[in-house]
């Protein structure tokens, strides 16, 4: 029986279709979209009913993801970052004013940021230099993020700093939750710049400063294993975005496939449907095989979620199923010849989209180091001078 969350995914998915070359085409954030996916409660799924949400489980999130992806790239990252990720970590490890703040502006449709990556800390996420200084009850904290994803749309913002005390020695990296309006930014919180994408043109990637920024100690996340390693434990929430990427991934991959199909089933050369030629027969059962073991990758690493998902299961399916999307785009949209090269079609924006998701929740170089660690029984990154054993988890790109 299909969840009825994914039946309001299923319904919203044509009216997505037609509006997505609009968003491409212009950059502009998809708002009505957004409008459309908050009155059918797909943002917020997975926080628990007490706080306001639907309590989902990842399983279903899954599929909710796959088939507004099938339409939507853009909208399908939304819903991704409005169910995982963030908020995740904000729902596992908050506490309880954390928790009712952050719900209820997420329920009415905001996408929260992460704020991990920095000019020179990309993969290594540990070699951040953001600082977080305490100062009485508040922390000050000062740095440079870059590639933030909805910077300058999020309200909600998990700022990654490396936590001093006020003699200044350093206690950890911790996450943040901030608060900021868009349109009436608090001092000392700029947004500097926004990269010009190949795909996702929609999705401001944004360069975020801080300086002097305050922010009250009640903001800061608290994992249960404190500050020295707390980093690992708000990282594992990140796995379920891993997951949702890896999802929006096979999810405009299926789509692509869907288009092709009904391309060869229709189109005539030679007296006959392309679908009668053996050669483009077999590019079809490829992706079909591609999509489908994707969709069973992704599937068992939600499912493996207590509460977030398995780290090597995360990395493996989010890094077979970007790299099966990019193929079975490139192949759908050489199925359909010149016309897939035009944006008379939505193949080529597509596969400008889909590109972004072996860079992007880490990289198919690291997550191949992640799943090599976990089958060797190894510790992972290794560094030049040997293991560092204050790299306990890589964080995205």
């Amino acid at each position: 029986m299909t969840h009825p969350l994914v039946a309001e995914a299923k319904a919203l998915a044509p009216k997505f279709a037609d509006r997505a070359a609009h968003w491409d085409k212009t950059r502009s954030y998809p708002w009505p979209n957004v409008q459309d996916m908050t009155d059918a409660g797909l943002m917020g799924m997975t926080i628990p009913t007490e706080y306001g949400g639907q309590g989902a489980d990842y399983l279903t999130v899954v599929e909710v993801v796959e088939e507004i992806a099938k339409a939507c790239t853009l909208s399908a990252r939304i819903v991704v970052e409005a169910n995982m990720g963030g908020i995740s970590a904000v729902m596992a490890y908050g506490t309880d004013e954390q928790k009712s703040h952050c719900a209820p502006i997420v329920l009415a449709g905001d996408k929260p940021a992460i704020c991990i990556t920095e000019p020179e800390a990309g993969s290594a996420a540990t070699e951040m230099q953001t600082t977080a200084r305490k100062q009485g009850d508040t922390y000050i904290l000062n740095g440079t993020k870059h590639w933030i994803t909805g910077g300058g749309v999020s309200k909600l913002h998990l700022i990654f700093a490396r936590v001093l005390d006020e003699q200044g020695h350093e206690q950890g990296i911790g996450g943040f939750v901030v608060h900021i309006d868009p349109a009436n930014p608090p001092k000392g919180f700029e947004i500097a710049g926004r990269e010009h994408t190949m795909g996702l043109c929609g999705m401001p990637e944004a360069t975020l400063h801080f300086k002097d920024l305050e922010v009250h100690e009640k903001w800061l996340l608290q994992p249960p294993s404190g500050l020295r390693r707390g980093f690992a434990d708000l990282m594992n929430a990140y796995n379920s975005q891993r997951v949702g990427a890896g999802t929006i991934a096979m999810g405009v991959a299926a789509g692509a496939l869907d288009r092709a199909k009904t391309y060869l089933l229709e189109r005539q050369q030679f007296g006959r449907p392309l679908a009668e030629f053996q050669g483009l027969q077999w590019m079809i059962a490829d992706a079909d095989i591609q999509v489908h073991a994707a969709r069973l990758m992704l599937r068992e690493a939600a499912k493996s979620s207590d509460p977030f998902p398995d780290i090597a299961s995360a990395a493996r399916a989010k890094l077979f199923a970007s790299e099966i999307a990019i193929q079975v785009v490139n192949n759908s949209l050489q199925m359909f010849g010149a016309r897939g090269y035009s944006d008379a079609e939505p193949l080529e924006r597509m596969y400008r989209d889909v590109r972004m998701f072996t860079i992007g929740g880490g990289t198919a170089q690291i997550l191949r180091t992640q799943v090599a660690g976990a089958a060797l029984g190894i510790k992972t990154p290794q560094t030049r001078d040997g293991y560092d054993p204050k790299v306990e988890q890589i964080a995205a790109e």
